[in-house]
């Protein structure tokens, strides 16, 4: 999930992979054209359904209304993490932090949105990388 700004530069918040879901809550609920972009970069399973359709499950299946919120937590929580890492690590930190989060997406993502995710350029990612093989081979 990305946001593009009035200069046009991409801000990616949010990679997800199997099993695991994205969606823009503040779009869906305020029925307001999203300011977020989700794009598949792999062929994927793109699941949709209508507010009112979502909220009869919820009413009506208690458990689609408790599985709900507990991604919704867990998302969130995900969130709050990302923004206090993002105010008090650095580059190479966040990046490490990335790593841990998401090993099975290192090779499949484009440099460039790691480090739009990461909050710097593609130019400093390459050198936290030269830094950290350096740093092994010692």
């Amino acid at each position: 999930m990305y946001h593009v700004d009035q200069k046009g530069v991409e801000h990616n918040l949010q990679f997800v992979a199997e099993r695991d879901w994205i969606a823009d809550l503040s779009s869906f609920y305020s029925e307001k054209p999203s300011l977020m972009y989700i794009e598949a970069i792999e062929p994927s399973v793109i699941l949709q359904i209508k507010k009112p359709d979502l909220l009869y499950l919820f009413i009506n299946h208690h458990k689609f209304d408790r599985n709900f919120r507990i991604i919704t937590e867990q998302k969130y929580i995900e969130l709050q993490n990302r923004v206090l890492e993002n105010i008090s690590s650095s580059g190479e930190q966040r990046y490490q932090s990335f790593l841990a989060r998401y090993p099975h997406l290192l090779n499949r993502l484009p440099n460039s949105q790691i480090a739009s995710y990461l909050g710097i350029t593609p130019e400093f990612l390459s050198k936290i990388r030269k830094s950290i093989v350096s740093r092994d081979k010692s």
